[in-house]
């Protein structure tokens, strides 16, 4: 498939946006870690989409995975900020970080023709 042309790259670049302007969307910019950590990875999330998306490469490059890569981080970086009481900052990175690895699933299981 060609570059620039993958709806799934797309909608990660879309969810890492979402989780970068969450803190302020759901007003917990007072929790510092947890805003930061939003920031963080949905700047990750935002540069993951774009570089797969601008990857020609196949279906099993290394740079088509990141995304689900950092996905699998938010994740967890969501279990953790749950833990330590940003509730709305963690379900909000945890629903983006499922969200990824779902869109990132109908790519890898798409039709093998492409």
């Amino acid at each position: 498939m060609t570059a620039w042309r993958r709806w799934q790259d797309y909608a990660t670049m879309v969810f890492g946006v979402l989780l970068f302007i969450s803190p302020f969307v759901l007003g917990q910019t007072s929790h510092q870690v947890a805003s930061v950590s939003a920031y963080v990875l949905g700047a990750l999330l935002l540069v993951s989409g774009i570089v797969a998306a601008a990857t020609r490469g196949p279906r099993n490059s290394v740079l088509l995975n990141a995304p689900g890569a950092v996905a699998l981080i938010t994740f967890v970086a969501a279990v953790v900020l749950a833990i330590t009481g940003a509730t709305w900052i963690a379900l909000a990175a945890g629903v983006l970080a499922i969200a990824t690895v779902l869109v990132a699933a109908t790519f890898r299981l798409g039709n093998r023709d492409r």
